[in-house]
């Protein structure tokens, strides 16, 4: 067998226990069928539930929501939106990228948002797609489920005094990645370009990269200071040092794999020896095990 196949089997056994349980460590999102609100401002808020952190804006325009969740969430959601004005003052639906745990929600939502999100995440979203890491497979989702406002580079929206800039960063976690920067209140959503203090999942197979993702990383942390509130894909609210942090981690762990790969050693003697002690605690609050991680960033070499 070859050590890709040995591997995946070792991989594919740690990450079935995500799909049961998105909330391994305390840091991660609960599973309660509700939302914990986080007040960022005076109407932009950050809501956590099941699946990836999403940002939300309220005001005279209206909302704009900033992914959707599982489907499993979907009337929880709209009952925090009630908070709000209710699910019929949703205009916009931002998705970050493709992935069930930030699109499952476009069903119940857009009958009433126009959804947006980067062309690719359309394409994606309009076939079956299926992560074999996770033994999952979305199948094509219905036409008021699919962004109808889709752009290639860049895009910005106006709305309740706020301007929000939506940026394509290519090749981080997906093909498909959109960032969203609140201009005004100097707030920015990650998407899962960002896992808070923990080993991120990236999705090499649709066209993600752990060193891609670095310099992408990198590039928002020239876009941001020291009071940006940072929402993460997953994980707590942060801020630019949380950012940093990951950054960093991305490029030191990504060096030991390399350098262990460049002195001839195979996949599966990597992942036996791991990596530096420093990273134990990001493993710990990880869904998944140093192992998993080591692949992933194997693959993206």
């Amino acid at each position: 067998m070859s050590t890709f196949k040995t591997s995946l089997l070792s991989i594919t056994t740690a990450l079935a226990l995500i799909t049961a349980n998105f909330a391994v460590a305390d840091n991660h999102n609960t599973q309660s069928a509700s939302f914990k609100s986080i007040q960022l401002t005076d109407n932009i808020f950050m809501l956590r539930g099941k699946g990836g952190n999403l940002g939300l804006i309220t005001g005279p325009d209206g909302q704009l929501l900033i992914d959707a969740d599982y489907k499993v969430m979907s009337d929880a959601l709209k009952t925090e939106l009630t908070k709000h004005g209710g699910v019929e003052k949703l205009n916009y639906l931002i998705n970050t990228h493709w992935h069930g745990d930030h699109t499952q929600g476009n069903n119940a939502l857009g009958h009433h948002a126009k959804i947006i999100a980067h062309d690719n995440v359309r394409k994606r979203l309009s076939t079956t797609q299926e992560i074999k890491l996770f033994k999952m497979v979305s199948k094509p989702y219905p036409e008021h489920a699919l962004p109808s406002i889709t752009y290639e580079t860049r895009m910005s929206l106006h709305i309740n005094g706020e301007i929000l800039n939506v940026v394509h960063f290519p090749s981080g976690h997906t093909d498909g990645d959109s960032v969203v920067f609140f201009k005004n209140s100097n707030i920015v959503h990650m998407g899962d370009h960002f896992f808070s203090g923990f080993f991120p999942f990236v999705d090499v197979d649709h066209g993600g990269n752990v060193l891609t993702m670095a310099k992408n990383v990198k590039t928002i942390l020239g876009m941001i200071d020291n009071k940006t509130k940072v929402i993460p894909g997953h994980g707590p609210l942060s801020n630019k040092a949380d950012l940093q942090a990951f950054h960093d981690m991305l490029i030191e762990t990504s060096a030991e794999v390399k350098a262990m790969k460049d002195q001839g050693l195979s996949l599966e003697k990597i992942q036996a020896k791991g990596l530096s002690k420093k990273w134990d605690t990001w493993a710990a609050k990880s869904f998944f095990p140093t192992t998993v991680w080591i692949g992933i960033v194997h693959s993206s070499l």
